[in-house]
This record gives structure tokens, sequence and C-alpha cells, in this order.
């Protein structure tokens, strides 16, 4: 289950390690891609808009998750390094309760603003009944998203990036079926989707507790050991909070856009919905990447190996850079193709192919390289440079760049698509100065 990523080839270390996560995210994707196909099929292009729309909202609620979560994997990544078990296991404890408390927090909230927040989002009248069905049901399935994410950031930061695509895989499979059942079957819409991810979310939970329980890993835990540890709580949220927020934010301004292209009706917010799935698919090697430079520049640090951390980063943004080309060239050479995997409408698979073209093409490979840098000053314990390049890109670019080109320069909704591409540039190049600069070796999570 625990794996030393300190020493090795570093390439080799870092692809072995990646190519699970990568697995594991496109599984994921991928029944969240059925959830979209099912309903397109079966509800049509309202329900298609309506899961579109409210797939944005569950993505801040993903992030929220995976940020405070990731808190705890990048200290167990670094107490890993250090060879700390002691430390390891009180962070463990107090991970799992801080997310516990997270989760009914991010659950209370979401259950009071998601109606209003559909309403801001312009989301399209006939299509609104369907998001309003959906959104309940994915906020009370929380909890589970949260558990999950922190059992697997716990085996990520012990080196272990193959069991959660064991939980996954099983949870795509419980996931599809049900989606055909409760939606094909019984007829039950958007409502029926969600409930499918929903038990799907609980199967990987519930896999990943009994997996730790049958390696041992909770031997000797007590309830005292589920105590939030304060010096470790402080350690967790100064990595997991800015990275809540960097995911959030992002996530944030992706839903303030769809609004601005909702408003443009049904054919272009059901394109769009699937156009930045589409791109999310596009994306994933790098995150699968990234997510192995933060657990490997981690417990290189916690070893003290500053140079070994140096390599993997390089190595990352190459690989990352040159998987997102090739990815950038099949989705621009088949982008008509791929749309109408999900609708079969003329006029959605033509938007759909003119959003991809545009926003998945120089975006991709720059924000390949800014998500790498990103994930680098993650894992040695600068969380901050994360969350200012993400609010840089999300807030400041994304969204001044929409404003000025759909409406300043009377684009519309393609100022809106170019907005996008242009986005990640200015942060990439930060990242970068930060990253050569040196200046990250001045921020330690662990005392020497």
């Amino acid at each position: 289950m625990e794996q030393d990523l300190t020493a090795g080839s570093v390439p080799a270390q870092l692809i072995r390690f990646s190519l699970p996560l990568l697995a594991a995210n496109l599984l994921q994707s991928f029944y969240n891609l059925v959830d979209m196909a099912v309903v397109g099929r079966f509800v049509g292009k309202d329900g298609l808009a309506a899961v579109s729309s409210a797939v944005l909202l569950c993505y801040i609620i993903s992030a929220l998750c995976s940020g405070v979560t990731m808190g705890g994997g990048v200290l167990c990544a670094q107490y890993t390094g250090a060879g700390d078990r002691a430390a390891l296991r009180e962070t463990v404890g107090t991970l799992f309760t801080v997310s516990s408390l997270c989760s009914l927090g991010v659950t209370l909230l979401g259950l009071l603003v998601y109606r209003p927040v559909f309403i801001l989002m312009n989301v399209p009248p006939e299509a609104l009944p369907h998001a309003l069905a959906y959104m309940p049901v994915i906020c009370w399935g929380t909890v589970f998203v949260f558990g999950y994410n922190a059992v697997c950031a716990v085996l990520r930061g012990l080196g272990d990036s193959k069991s959660p695509l064991l939980f996954v895989g099983t949870a795509s499979l419980v996931n599809i079926g049900l989606d055909f059942l409760l939606v094909g079957g019984l007829g039950m819409g958007a409502a029926g989707a969600a409930w499918a991810t929903v038990a799907s979310q609980a199967v990987s939970f519930l896999l990943s507790l009994i997996f730790l329980r049958r390696r041992g890993f909770f031997a000797g835990f007590t309830p005292a050991s589920f105590r939030v540890g304060r010096d470790k709580a402080a350690l967790i949220l100064r990595i997991g909070l800015p990275s809540a927020i960097q995911m959030g934010v992002l996530n944030l301004s992706y839903l303030l856009v769809t609004g601005m292209l909702n408003s443009y009706g049904v054919v272009v917010a059901a394109a769009a919905g699937v156009g930045l799935k589409v791109n999310t698919f596009a994306a994933m090697p790098c995150w699968a990447v990234g997510a192995g430079v933060t657990t490997m520049a981690g417990q290189c640090v916690g070893a003290g190996d500053a140079e070994r951390a140096v390599k993997t980063a390089k190595t990352g943004v190459a690989l990352a850079v040159g998987v997102s080309a090739v990815m950038v060239a099949l989705v621009f050479l088949f982008a008509g193709s791929i749309v109408s995997l999900f609708d079969g409408d003329s006029a959605v698979v033509a938007e759909g192919a003119r959003y991809l073209r545009i926003c998945c093409c120089l975006n991709c490979l720059v924000y390949a390289a800014m998500y790498i840098y990103d994930s680098f000053a993650t894992g040695v314990g600068a969380a901050w440079l994360a969350m200012v390049n993400s609010l840089l890109q999300s807030l400041v670019f994304r969204l001044l760049f929409s404003l000025l080109l759909e409406r300043g320069l009377s684009l519309g909704r393609l100022g809106l698509y170019w907005a996008e591409c242009l986005s990640p540039i200015v942060p990439a190049v930060i990242g970068g100065v930060f990253f050569y600069s040196g200046y990250w070796r001045r921020h330690r999570l662990l005392p020497r």
C-alpha cells in the first residue's frame, strides 16, 4: 500500500504513479458523461442543458472536497518522506474528522443556494425543473464525496495510486447500470441520474474504508485517534483551504461564464455543457501528472531531497504538455463527431464543435504547464501560489476577457470562448517564475 517515491528513476516513478490516477479520473468523468448522455437521449436537450448547468455546481462541491482533503494528502506525503509514522497517524485521524465536519457545512450550504444560483445562471426555463430535481440529491451525497476524497488523499500521500482505481472502476459500473435503470427504465429523469451518481459515490467510499481496514491501516486506532489535533489541523488547512479556494474559484468562474452562455438559449447551453465536459477529458492527463508531482514533491521535500523535487516538476511539465498536445489534436480533428455522441441535434453539434476548436487548443497546452507548476507549489507547501494563480486565471482574466470580448468588442458567445482560451497564459508565466527563481525553497510545512 505504501510506496517510496524518493528513490528510483524520476520519469518512471512519475509515470507509474500518474497512470492509475489518469485511469481513475477518466473513469470518474466517464460515468459523469454517461449521466449526460443518458439524460440527453431519454429526456432530451432540456434535460441535457439542466444537467450541464447543475454539473458546474457539482464541480464546486467536489472542488471544496478535494481541496480540503488535499491538505491532508500533502502532509501525509511529507511525513511519509520523513519517516514519521506517529505524525502520519495523527494526521489521518485529524483529516477524517475535519472532512466530516466540512461535509456537513458544504451540504447545508449547497441546499440553501442551489435554487438562487440556477436563477443567476440564467438556466433556460424549460431546463430549470430538471436542474431543480437533480441538485438536492447531489447535495445530500456530499458526505460520500468528502469521505472518498479523504481516503484517496491518504493513499496518494503514502504513494499508492492504484487502489483508488479499483474503487472508481466498481463505482463506474454501478453508476452506468443505475443510469439506464433509473433514467431509461423507470423514467425518473434528471433526478434518476443524480441518484445513480450518489449511489456510486457511496460505493466508492465504502470500498475504500473496507480496503483500509483489511490492510490493517486502522489497527491501533481508537475513537480518541479521531480527535482534531490543532497543529495537524492547522497544517492541513494551510494547504487545504488555499487548494479549496483555488478549485472552487475556478469552477465558480465556469459557472458565471455558463450563466452568460445560457442567455444565448438552450442550443448554446447544451453545446457548451458538452464542450466543457470534453475539454475536461482533454485536461485529464495534466491533472493526473499534477497529482503525481504534488505527491512526489511532497515526499522528496519531506525527505530533504530538494533537487529530486525540482527534477520531478520539470519531468511533469514535459509529460503534461506533450500528452495534452496529442489530446488537442484529436479533439480538433473529431470535434463534431465527439459532440454528436451526446446530442444528435445538428445545431448543438455545430455549436459544440465551434466551442471545442476554440477552447481546446492553446488553452490546454498553456494550462498544462500552469497546472504542473501550481501542483509543485502545493506539494512543497506553497499552496497559496496555486490559489493566487487560480484567482488570476478565473476571476481576472477569464471573466475580464469575457466581458471585454463579448460586450466590449461585440463578439457575442465567441468572445466567451476566446476568453476561456486566453485565460491561463499570465498565471502560467507566474508559476514558471516562482519555480525557476527558487523562491519556493523558503516554504516548509515540517520543522527542519
